[in-house]
């Protein structure tokens, strides 16, 4: 008997004290997420989210608030198992708890944000008729139960919305108002084409309740919340934003040190864009006097390089597709990376329906947990019935020269393969927590290494293309700080970023709103590209010839979005001189 106790206590603390049986708390705190945010996790393809649906009640967000404070102590062990053998996991996740609880406590999009609840209710309905992994009976049975959670929706957002901002206000106005809209009209005649034995007895009382649920929702908007709006544009002050910088890029980065970093880079770039101006004039018109102040050589290369663009969409896309093979095949010969075994791409022209987005185009990523691993690269677009002079504008910002750089960005090796490769990855907790800076930052290092190796070599207009490019991350990181923390109008931003950071008509016109909605992920750009850069020097210092770019490029994609300087660690134990 006391022989057995004696094992039992043994067991008991090993495993208190030990490995055998540590608690997995990511895998925990997976599990927990995807309650919380089922259509999120829906969309990342974790299919079986579609049963639950989002409950933003004031008791829900607090239990949610109490779970992830619960696991941010546990997180703050640095001898538990979990975080000594997962410790960049375990780094990712705190990061994540704490943009969580800020999120929910300061942020408060439950009390100050109406498109919170409309974009959820717009979408309850729509994902569910749109699938094609349910049933007939799943999928009437999941309807019925989101006009339940819809009308809950609704309840939550009058109890719990105290205030907004005009911009979110009307658009999640406007949003509803298509949404009663659809409900009124629509739903009733397709009901018959996709109810099978529903389980809500009269599912025209339930699309009618629901619809007085939607209508109610939006006479408290226009009577309870527009008469309490905040200005239009809202900044964060120095302080929070330097909160929010330092979460975003886990460090103790601060806005001054990040204006003074971004500043040297615009004074820099403006130089190299001033010699390789100087450089192509002087070839390109052996006869001109290189006399002129900055302005006005500059000015002429980026004319020169404006003038090489496309007429219209369809030319576009078939120059899309044929410098997307080129780029394909030149990763492959200079061994730059390991290209994914299968493609997975499609090109396409960004649809109207996409409003603003589709005059600067973005790549639409297989979800991580979807077993269709589809990508598709949305091209900028704009409508044939637009003025010439603004059809003009719009193909010159999207200029060839630009965009044989900038595919080496999007697909090879920049975003299609860090997203194909990636979703690979053994670790879903980065799938779904992903480093912030890691994405642009990957992307814009690869355009360096590919031009490095020999891209595009010899043209300078492409190279003048990037420079300008480089600029702009640069741009946009200075007036993120700028406007978020001393004070920036648009006016002040519109004109340094076209003045001094030459920025193209097309891209300072859409500056405005994203340093309104994501100023931490404009800082991505320059502050991730100059990371993974001085990783990338330091490693061949380190190595010398022993250095192997594709070793070091397919260690980064595999690895997956985690902090950048967590690779030097990773590469001393994997690559040794």
């Amino acid at each position: 008997m006391m022989k057995s106790a004696f094992i039992f206590i043994a067991i008991s603390l090993f495993t208190i004290n030990g490995y055998a049986s540590s608690r997995d708390y990511g895998s925990e705190y997976i599990e927990e997420w995807k309650k919380f945010y089922p259509s999120k996790a829906l969309a990342l393809g974790m299919h079986s989210s579609i049963f639950l649906y989002e409950d933003f009640f004031p008791k829900k967000i607090q239990k949610w608030l109490a779970f992830n404070k619960s696991m941010l102590e546990l997180l703050s062990d640095p001898s538990s198992a979990y975080v000594i053998e997962n410790r960049i996991d375990a780094r990712l996740l705190n990061v994540q708890i704490r943009s969580e609880i800020h999120k929910w406590e300061k942020a408060a999009p439950h009390r100050n944000s109406p498109t919170l609840y409309a974009n959820l209710i717009g979408n309850a309905i729509d994902k569910v008729v749109a699938s094609d992994f349910l049933t007939p009976r799943e999928k009437s049975r999941i309807i019925c139960q989101r006009f339940e959670a819809v009308k809950k929706l609704c309840s939550a957002a009058k109890q719990s919305l105290t205030g907004s901002s005009r911009n979110d206000a009307e658009r999640s106005l406007e949003r509803l108002v298509s949404i009663e809209a659809y409900y009124k009209d629509e739903l009733p005649g397709m009901a018959n084409d996709w109810v099978f034995n529903p389980p809500c007895k009269d599912i025209a009382g339930a699309i009618l309740s629901t619809t007085e649920s939607i209508r109610s929702l939006i006479a408290f908007l226009n009577t309870e919340i527009l008469s309490s709006i905040k200005e239009s544009d809202t900044v964060f002050g120095r302080d929070e934003y330097a909160r929010r910088l330092s979460l975003y890029t886990d460090s103790p980065l601060t806005p001054e040190k990040l204006a003074e970093m971004a500043l040297e880079e615009i004074e820099h770039v403006r130089n190299m864009i001033s010699e390789v101006s100087k450089e192509y004039l002087a070839e390109k018109y052996s006869d001109r006097s290189l006399e002129e102040g900055y302005g006005d050589f500059v000015s002429s290369a980026f004319a020169d390089m404006e003038k090489d663009a496309p007429a219209s969409g369809e030319e576009y896309l078939q120059f899309w597709k044929d410098l997307s093979a080129s780029a394909s095949k030149f990763v492959k010969d200079q061994k730059i990376a390991t290209l994914p075994k299968n493609e997975t791409l499609r090109i396409l022209s960004a649809p109207e329906s996409a409003g603003p987005a589709a005059r600067i185009g973005w790549v639409s990523s297989a979800p991580p947990f979807d077993p269709n691993p589809l990508t598709t690269l949305f091209l900028p677009s704009i409508p044939d019935t637009f003025p010439d002079h603004e059809k003009k504008d719009f193909w010159s910002s999207f200029n060839r020269p630009f965009n044989r750089f900038i595919v080496i960005h999007e697909l090879f090796p920049g975003h299609y393969m860090q997203n194909k490769i990636g979703r690979e990855s053994p670790h879903p907790l980065r799938l779904l927590f992903g480093y912030g800076l890691y994405s642009e930052g990957w992307a814009t290092f690869c355009e360096r290494v590919a031009l490095d190796a020999g891209w595009e070599r010899g043209n300078k207009l492409t190279l003048l293309a990037h420079l300008r490019k480089r600029l702009e991350n640069a741009n946009r990181a200075y007036t993120s700080v700028q406007v978020h923390c001393n004070g920036w109008d648009r006016q002040k931003v519109m004109q340094f970023s076209t003045e001094t950071s030459l920025l193209a008509p097309q891209f300072a016109k859409s500056l405005w709103g994203r340093l309104m909605n994501s100023p931490m992920q404009l800082t991505s750009y320059f502050l991730g590209g100059q990371q993974f850069t001085d990783l990338l020097v330091s490693e061949k210092n380190r190595l010398g010839e022993q250095f192997n770019l594709t070793e070091f490029m397919d260690t980064i994609l595999r690895s997956g979005p985690i902090p950048i300087d967590e690779f030097r660690n990773i590469f001393s134990q994997t690559i040794s001189n």
